[in-house]
């Protein structure tokens, strides 16, 4: 079992694919593993477990070096780099006042159903590089894309267990 949950946080942890794929694969596995057609809670709850911190490890470390690496890229020889790297500090800093001064929460909202969407590319890593380059204080960030990683786990591990077949199997 350790191998499963081994699986699960490096599946979790690779952008793009996140607790979105991880879910729907390890818990396949598991069952298929197992033996069974539908898992016990312990299992249920501890993978999800797994997979939240597999996700969330890498958020403070993208949030704290992604905004770094842009102010280092724009102070760079080549000019390729420096021009790409001012063109994100730039339009995220705008855009970052612009949100602030007219929605307030609603950044903090808005970012948190981003991040709760289970498709690829709106995910924790690609939330919490653009509330580095919008000015998101931390603390905002980081409880908004966990609450974004909750809700699309939620929503996938419904997909997975066929909540969803379900529901247009009798709304028919």
């Amino acid at each position: 079992m350790l191998l499963y949950y081994l699986l699960a946080f490096v599946i979790s942890m690779i952008p793009l694919i996140e607790l979105r794929g991880a879910i729907p694969v390890v818990f396949g596995l598991v069952q298929n593993a197992l033996g069974v057609e539908v898992l016990p809670a312990q299992y249920i709850v501890s993978i999800f477990a797994v997979c939240i911190v597999g996700n969330m490890l890498p958020v403070p470390f993208i949030y704290w070096f992604a905004r770094k690496f842009l102010e280092w890229g724009a102070q760079w020889k080549w000019n390729w780099l420096r021009k790409f790297c001012n063109f994100f500090l730039e339009k995220g800093g705008k855009a970052g006042e612009k949100l602030q001064s007219k929605t307030g929460w609603g950044i903090f909202v808005a970012l948190m159903l981003f991040v709760g969407i289970p498709l690829p590319g709106t995910g924790a890593w690609t939330g919490t590089l653009a509330a580095s380059l919008l000015d998101m204080k931390f603390k905002d960030t980081i409880i908004a894309v966990i609450l974004g990683v909750l809700i699309a786990g939620l929503i996938m591990m419904a997909g997975s267990f066929g909540v969803f077949s379900a529901i247009f199997a009798i709304a028919r």
